[in-house]
């Protein structure tokens, strides 16, 4: 029974050292990721990130020494983190502008040209018709990223900014949507070639 009392305090002491370090330091704390990070929701976030470390220390019986030095030390971790993380999704962003481009080039390769004669335009039409019925049998999520990405010439940057959604799921989504088609226009292909 006294051990129980004896770490009931102990929780009750760490919690007000907790508290006091939070309130005396917030302040300062709060100024130091502003001056790094512009967005404001990030700030806030880094600040949340941070506290909850100092109290999960202490609810791990790890108790910091010199918390001011701790929680500075921390969130400048946290705001490495959120600059890798951006750099991170920038360079998908960009991966993504490319692969743009890159694949409007080669639908292009794949149609037959328009200029070629009539066989060469019976050909395009036929494809273009088995493309229409195959995107019909695509689940709407794909179907509707493939069309903005491959037939509207919308980039996925856009489409994400559009939809909320990460570029890497429009990527995903496209993907499969783009195997899908393969799969079912093989044979057409084939048959052209």
């Amino acid at each position: 029974m006294k051990q129980t009392l004896s770490i009931g305090w102990m929780t009750n002491e760490q919690e007000q050292r907790i508290s006091g370090e939070i309130e005396r330091e917030r302040g300062r704390l709060l100024n130091f990721i502003r001056k790094r990070v512009a967005d404001d929701s990030d700030v806030e976030d880094i600040l949340q990130e941070v506290f909850y470390e100092l109290v999960a220390s202490y609810r791990l019986m790890k108790p910091v020494e010199q918390v001011g030095a701790w929680l500075f030390r921390v969130a400048r971790n946290r705001i490495t983190d959120l600059f890798r993380k951006k750099k991170t999704e920038a360079t998908n962003d960009l991966r993504a502008d490319l692969l743009d481009e890159e694949e409007l080039l080669r639908r292009e390769e794949l149609l037959p040209s328009t200029d070629a004669g009539p066989e060469a335009a019976y050909a395009r039409s036929v494809l273009l018709e088995e493309l229409e019925a195959a995107l019909n049998e695509l689940p709407e999520t794909q179907r509707d990223v493939f069309i903005a990405h491959e037939l509207e010439g919308r980039s996925f940057k856009e489409l994400a900014a559009e939809s909320g959604l990460s570029t890497n799921t429009l990527l995903s989504r496209k993907r499969y949507a783009v195997l899908y088609l393969r799969q079912r226009l093989q044979a057409i292909y084939e048959e052209f070639d």
